[in-house]
C-alpha cells in the first residue's frame, strides 16, 4: 500500500475500445490493493469506435473513473498533458491500453516514485527486462535509443516504453517547455527532466509487442526530426 499518497493513472486512448474494455477491469483490481486515494483518466482522443461511449459508461459505473474527451484528435502526448492539468493526484502515472508493460509493475513504480525518485519509467533495455517483439522493432528501438543518448546526452536505457510514473508537482513544472503532441513526448519529457536535475529510476519490466503493433518509416521520419528539433531548442533557442 502507498501511505499518504493519492494516484492518478491515465490510460490514453485513440480508437481502442476492446483493449480499454480488457484494461479497465484489470487496471481497477490491481490500483484498488494498492491505494483508496486513486482516480482513474480516460485520455479519450476523437475515438470513432465506441471508446467514447464506452468511456462514459464506465465513469456512470465508477465513481473512481473520469473521462476526458476531445473532438478533434490532437495526439497522445496532448492528451497526457491534459490529464496531468488536471489531475487530483500527487503521484501521476501512464501506460498504454494494451497493458504492452505488464501492469503488475505498477505497485512497483508508484512506490519508486512515492519515495525517493521524481520520476521512474519502465525500460526494456536493461538486463533484467523480459520483452518479446519482432527483430525489426529490436531493431529500431535500440537504434532510437542511442541517437537520443548520443545527440540529447541522456543516460537513460529506453525513453519512448509507455510506462512512467511522476511527482505530479514536478510533471506540472516540465509541460510548459514539452512542445511535441503525439509519441516523441515520451522522450521530450524525460530529456528535459535529466537536464533539469530530477531523480529518475529506471526499473526493468515485462513487455509484450501488441497485435497489430506497427512502427512506420513515416513515425520513425518524424522522431528523428523532433530528436533534431529538441537539440536545437536545447542548444540554439
Amino acid at each position: 500500500m502507498i501511505q499518504g499518497k493519492s494516484v492518478t493513472l491515465v490510460i490514453p486512448v485513440y480508437n481502442d475500445v476492446l483493449a480499454l474494455k480488457k484494461a479497465i477491469p484489470v487496471v481497477n483490481e490491481i490500483i484498488k490493493a494498492i491505494t483508496d486515494e486513486y482516480e482513474i483518466i480516460i485520455a479519450e482522443d476523437a475515438s470513432t469506435d465506441g471508446s467514447y461511449d464506452f468511456a462514459e459508461e464506465c465513469t456512470i459505473n465508477d465513481p473512481h473513473i473520469r473521462h476526458l474527451h476531445r473532438d478533434k484528435r490532437l495526439g497522445r502526448g496532448s492528451a497526457l498533458s491534459l490529464a496531468a492539468q488536471s489531475a487530483k493526484g500527487e503521484i501521476f502515472c501512464y501506460f498504454d491500453v494494451d497493458l504492452a508493460t505488464d501492469i503488475s509493475h505498477l505497485p512497483e513504480i508508484l512506490n519508486t516514485v512515492s519515495g525517493e525518485y521524481d520520476i521512474a519509467t519502465g525500460s526494456r533495455l536493461l538486463k533484467d527486462s523480459n520483452i518479446s517483439r519482432s527483430f525489426g522493432r529490436e531493431v529500431k528501438s535500440r537504434g532510437y535509443n542511442f541517437l537520443v543518448r548520443l545527440f540529447l546526452k541522456s543516460h537513460l536505457s529506453d525513453h519512448q516504453c509507455g510506462f512512467k510514473a511522476f511527482k505530479t508537482g514536478i510533471l506540472i513544472t516540465l509541460l510548459p517547455d514539452i512542445r511535441d503532441k503525439h509519441w516523441f513526448w515520451d522522450t521530450e519529457v524525460l530529456v528535459l527532466a535529466e537536464r533539469k536535475g530530477y531523480s529518475i529510476a529506471e526499473i526493468p519490466v515485462r513487455w509484450r509487442e501488441g497485435e497489430g503493433t506497427t512502427v512506420r518509416f513515416s513515425d520513425i521520419w518524424k522522431m528523428g526530426q523532433a530528436i533534431v528539433r529538441l537539440w536545437w531548442q536545447i542548444h540554439v533557442s
